[in-house]
């Protein structure tokens, strides 16, 4: 079948590249994925996301992802930026630097993604 351009999702790995992506994201939605690797819910998820990106996902949404077990302050930071109480595995899309939709567990799906992601 055709190939389409995979969207990449982007570790975060300081406060200050989180902070620069959450204020870029006044021009550009983004999406926040939480992802502990050490949970197998959350290695189901990201199972999910990827799935999301690897099949026409939308392109006018940056995709990142923090690791809560390595970069916890990273992790408490976002959630404190966004007051949005920590979970993880969690998607929190983001626009104009506010929480716009967010779920977690097994409510992080592709469709689910789809559904979200594909009328901003």
């Amino acid at each position: 079948g055709d190939v389409y351009p995979m969207a990449t999702l982007t570790k975060m790995t300081t406060i200050e590249e989180l902070r620069n992506t959450l204020e870029s994201s006044e021009q550009k939605p983004l999406l926040l994925f939480k992802h502990s690797t050490r949970c197998p819910i959350s290695a189901r998820a990201y199972k999910e996301v990827q799935a999301y990106l690897q099949y026409r996902p939308n392109e006018q949404i940056d995709y990142v992802w923090i690791d809560v077990i390595a970069d916890r302050p990273i992790s408490t930071q976002a959630a404190e930026t966004l007051s949005t109480v920590h979970e993880s595995p969690q998607v929190i899309l983001v626009k104009e630097g506010a929480p716009v939709w967010h779920t977690s567990h097994f409510h992080i799906t592709a469709e689910a993604l789809k559904t979200q992601l594909d009328g901003i």
